[in-house]
């Protein structure tokens, strides 16, 4: 299935049925009176956040949405049939953004979430709504109220506890294959991996969390270099950010100021996550080698680093405690403090 995590899609609400002009007629009744009925509410556009999606290619073929008109009302004061509500369903994480793709208007970042976007009209009153003691036999019926429509963005933002991030063969996607279920594709040359790719990391029965992999940034990604810095939007909601550093290519420390300058020019609180420094590909270093660059990248960063190896699974078990313990730790504070929780960002 092609990934696709952006589309813009026309969305327009039912207009509301027309009342009717109607008088009763029956035998034997001299006055019938008006009876005319009021028209139907148009159709609701709804969005629902489903589990069993994870990609907008759907809107790739499917740009338009529109709901039914309400039924017009009639005689003997009926009112005419509401028209069916249109559900548009999409993966969990995606945002909904006007027209300018800066204004916010839904995060639907829990399955089940449902957000009304446009409003069916209702429908206009018939001349029965009109009748009164000095107006026995009215003529006014109205028209129906339009509905509402617009352009919008959709924006897909993957729902992972932990987010990968690093330059290209910095040995993600291997780390991700050997630590979890999913098979991005590996190979030894830059930008292998095209677009996100998700994978449940298990470290026992109770002990989980998800681990998102993007492409990989290179100097001037905000500026749309190499692959742009547009997937980092799938690492925004992440609680912890895992940055693997190619250990076995030299500079490390020139490698780790570029992704974080990348981060820092990219925004959305990016810079101010928690971040695991790991200095990969471990079985590629002499002991000589692994230890000065260790120590290089701790003074240059001011953090631990850690080492580890995702080919030979060396390491790899230390790196993943550490970051359930973060995951963990943000969770319980989740759950203290729902009312201050950044999912929606």
């Amino acid at each position: 299935m092609k990934f696709l995590d952006q589309a813009k899609i026309y969305v327009r609400s039912g207009d509301g049925g027309d009342g009717v002009t109607a008088f009763r007629r029956e035998k034997y009744i001299e006055f019938g009176g008006p009876d005319g009925g009021k028209g139907g509410r148009g159709g609701d556009i709804i969005f629902e956040a489903v589990d069993n999606l994870n990609t907008l290619i759907d809107f790739r073929y499917t740009q338009h949405f529109r709901a039914r008109k309400g039924g017009n009302g009639a005689g003997s004061d009926r009112t005419g049939a509401a028209a069916q509500d249109v559900v548009i369903q999409v993966p969990v994480g995606t945002q909904i953004m006007d027209d300018d793709r800066e204004t916010l208007l839904a995060d639907l970042d829990t399955a089940g979430k449902r957000i009304l976007l446009c409003k069916g009209g209702d429908g206009g009153f018939g001349n029965a709504h009109y009748k009164t003691s000095t107006n026995r036999a009215p003529r006014r019926s109205d028209k129906g109220w339009p509905g509402e429509e617009r352009w919008v963005w959709l924006r897909l933002k993957l729902i992972a506890d932990v987010g990968l991030v690093g330059l290209p063969n910095a040995g993600k996607s291997t780390f991700l294959s050997v630590v979890s279920a999913a098979r991005p594709k590996i190979a030894d040359y830059p930008f292998t991996t095209l677009h996100p790719q998700l994978g449940v990391v298990r470290l026992s029965m109770t002990e989980e969390f998800v681990l998102a992999d993007i492409p990989g940034l290179i100097e001037g990604a905000h500026e749309g270099h190499g692959l742009g810095d547009r997937f980092l939007g799938h690492v925004e909601r992440c609680a912890v950010l895992l940055h693997l550093i190619d250990g076995a290519a030299g500079d490390v420390v020139d490698a780790w100021r570029t992704i974080r300058t990348e981060l820092d020019e990219y925004g959305g609180g990016l810079a101010d996550k928690p971040e695991i420094i790991v200095l990969n590909k471990a079985d590629a270093m002499t002991p000589q080698q692994l230890s000065g660059r260790k120590r290089t990248l701790e003074k240059a960063s001011g953090a631990k680093v850690m080492v580890m190896s995702g080919v030979a699974r060396q390491g790899v078990d230390e790196v993943l405690r550490a970051l359930y313990d973060v995951v963990a730790q943000a969770r319980a504070e989740r759950l203290e403090n729902p009312e201050s929780d950044d999912s929606s960002l």
